[in-house]
């Protein structure tokens, strides 16, 4: 596995340099505004990357406004106590995408950060889980959330802008490059492996995981 300043430099080189490199590179947000975040903004980009999971983006994004009216501003108590009669409506309503699984994950996921408000509440759990245990976090999520189980959840993760990688094509063949894994990383040992090399990354470049996992996507 290489250090990361040489990885650093294989992606400027395709980029335009250092410099050009390092502006297309963005910083996760401080741990006090992602505490700080409301419940209702956690829920829709839980449920925006939910609806995106294969389909296409821009069709979610152009009827966003009608998914905020629809679901009542994804205020969590509202959504998790939603009755049939409700979710029956949103089943005929146009303004969304009437998938009935989706919705169904709207109700579900917020009854679990209701539940996370007993841990400290979702911008606590969600925001201030350790960087160096990203995966732990992706394993919970995986567990108690729903439909959160694949990229949906680091997709989330990463536009909610806590500090994340994505296992995106080119960073999984970046890993695979730099023999950290062999395939796309599905088992607890191969994950486990990936965290231990952001990890290594990290302490080499004291960057942010969400930093490396773009300069490993433009390295390839």
């Amino acid at each position: 596995m290489r250090h990361f300043d040489e990885l650093f430099q294989i992606a400027a080189d395709r980029h335009g340099g250092a410099q050009a490199l390092g502006e297309k590179l963005t910083k996760p947000k401080p741990l006090e505004e992602l505490a700080a975040m409301p419940e209702d903004r956690w829920l829709a980009v839980i449920t925006k990357c939910i609806f995106q999971a294969g389909f296409n983006w821009k069709v979610i994004e152009n009827k966003w406004d009608g998914f905020e009216t629809a679901f009542d501003r994804f205020d969590v108590g509202r959504c998790a106590f939603m009755d049939d009669e409700k979710f029956d409506a949103l089943l005929t309503d146009t303004r969304i995408v009437r998938n009935g699984t989706k919705i169904a994950t709207v109700r579900d996921n917020a009854a679990f950060l209701l539940e996370l408000r007993q841990e400290g509440g979702a911008g606590h759990v969600l925001g201030g889980w350790p960087s160096t245990d990203y995966v732990g976090l992706l394993a919970m999520l995986a567990k108690r959330g729903s439909r959160l189980g694949g990229a949906s959840a680091q997709y989330a993760m990463r536009f909610a802008g806590r500090d994340s990688f994505i296992l995106s094509q080119d960073v999984t063949a970046r890993l695979i490059a730099e023999g950290v894994i062999d395939k796309s990383p599905t088992s607890k040992k191969a994950m486990a492996a990936v965290q231990e090399a952001f990890n290594t990354w990290m302490d080499q470049s004291g960057r942010s995981l969400t930093e490396i996992s773009r300069v490993l996507a433009m390295s390839v």
